[in-house]
């Protein structure tokens, strides 16, 4: 899916920006540093009014679908939380050379930051493989470190793909109708290494949000930063839900298989994990 126009202007992708960060800061989910975020835009977009400090920039892997495109992402080491108060501060904007090969590092002289993002692999492939899969104009990707769902992964059941979701998915209707792909389960993999990046790329094709077990999720959307932001809640809002359960002796009834089935047919929820 790609977005239409008009097409939001740079100041409009960095407040969401700073609104997502804040979003997941409330929710616990970005202690300290903790957490990242970064945007495909790819249509003509002039940074050099925000970010006018240009520097060459080695990729980590070649992207030949975003070649020409423009990437937002956090600096290593900055606090999503802060990133609303000075977006510019926190923020740079990688602009993808035309052999998709290299590029350039537009930063402002307030650049708060030495580098991008250590998981900056894993988003360039992200947005890359969605990019060739779906011709999207625009992807946002956020990776946070909910407390309730790094724990669970902590757990080795729930590591399993098919209990996660059979687990998570029956506390709220709205999980399924907002996950109807569920969530995905990566095993645990380095931070910031070519495996969790490849294991990362195949689990985001196929669902919206990917736990990363002992770490946390990357949650993604083809429509705003805000709507990935809202996904890492729904599925933090479930494995909470699932803590309490846990704690309790698990008493919970939870919603049962048909009042699943239910919701998908009133909802018309494109699924088939019920």
């Amino acid at each position: 899916m790609a977005l239409d126009q008009p097409y939001p202007d740079l100041d409009e992708l960095l407040m969401t920006i700073g609104e997502a960060g804040l979003r997941v800061s409330s929710i616990d989910a970005s202690e300290g540093a903790a957490g990242n975020i970064s945007l495909f835009i790819g249509w003509p977009l002039e940074v050099r009014r925000r970010f006018p400090l240009a520097e060459p920039l080695d990729l980590p892997h070649p992207v030949p679908a975003l070649a020409g495109g423009l990437i937002i992402v956090t600096g290593s080491g900055r606090r999503l939380r802060d990133i609303r108060a000075d977006p510019a501060a926190n923020l740079g904007a990688v602009i993808i050379h035309d052999d998709g090969r290299t590029a350039h590092l537009c930063t402002s002289p307030r650049r708060l930051f030495q580098r991008v993002t250590s998981e900056f692999n894993s988003h360039l492939a992200v947005h890359d493989d969605q990019v060739v899969h779906t011709a999207t104009n625009f992807h946002a990707l956020i990776h946070a470190q909910p407390p309730h769902l790094t724990y669970l992964s902590h757990i080795p059941a729930y590591r399993d793909e098919t209990y996660l979701n059979q687990r998570l998915l029956r506390w709220e209707p709205e999980t399924i109708v907002n996950l109807p792909e569920g969530i995905g389960a990566l095993p645990y993999k380095l931070p910031g290494s070519h495996d969790l990046m490849e294991a990362n790329v195949a689990g985001l094709r196929a669902h919206r949000v990917v736990l990363w077990s002992k770490h946390g999720v990357m949650a993604r959307s083809d429509m705003s930063v805000t709507r990935a932001a809202d996904r890492v809640e729904y599925a933090e809002a479930a494995a909470m839900y699932e803590y309490m359960d846990l704690v309790t002796g698990g008493q919970g009834e939870g919603l049962t298989t048909d009042e699943l089935r239910e919701i998908v047919r009133a909802f018309n929820v494109a699924t088939t994990l019920v």
